[in-house]
């Protein structure tokens, strides 16, 4: 088991040379137990909408951010825009949808969901472009919840989706 503070060196190492071992980066983000006072100073919630905290810039090779969701509250339809993107759950509980790319030039058709995941304290799941999209959404309706974020290379931004014509609404 190790810190947060270990979890960042292990990270920094780890991406030293910019090689991504989906595998080494999943096992460490599970040796990860979630720990309130480690991470805490970086939980700010808005009311309004999911928050985006940055906990580690990683030299450059990637960003670590803490995602804090309120009740309900959830991502729109997006992807990666070629990057790797790992989850790992601090608090409470994200249920992730994951969609095919749109295959047609029919923009009216419908996104089609591939599978939907529950992910519970300490869980970890990764996404990116090569599995298609997804989105993350905090099931309950009375509880917060927290996920920290690793984006391979760092997070700029996404296009995002509208799950009933299929089409890319905006890059954000």
């Amino acid at each position: 088991m190790v810190t947060l503070s270990e979890l960042v060196e292990a990270l920094r190492q780890i991406f030293a040379d910019g090689v991504v071992n989906v595998a080494e980066v999943m096992a460490l983000l599970e040796s990860y137990k979630s720990n309130p006072d480690e991470w805490k100073q970086y939980a700010i919630f808005d009311e309004h909408k999911y928050t985006r905290n940055l906990v580690d810039i990683g030299n450059g090779k990637y960003n670590l951010m803490l995602l804090c969701w309120g009740p309900g509250m959830g991502s729109s339809i997006h992807d990666h825009t070629d990057a790797h993107c790992f989850v790992k759950i601090l608090d409470g509980a994200l249920l992730e949808t994951k969609y095919e790319w749109p295959e047609s030039d029919d923009l009216e058709a419908p996104l089609r969901k591939l599978e939907q995941n529950r992910y519970d304290e300490n869980g970890v799941s990764y996404m990116s472009d090569k599995l298609g999209l997804h989105r993350m959404e905090n099931p309950s309706h009375s509880d917060s919840a927290v996920s920290l974020h690793l984006y391979v290379p760092p997070y700029e931004a996404c296009n995002v989706f509208d799950e009933v014509s299929t089409r890319n609404i905006t890059r954000i």
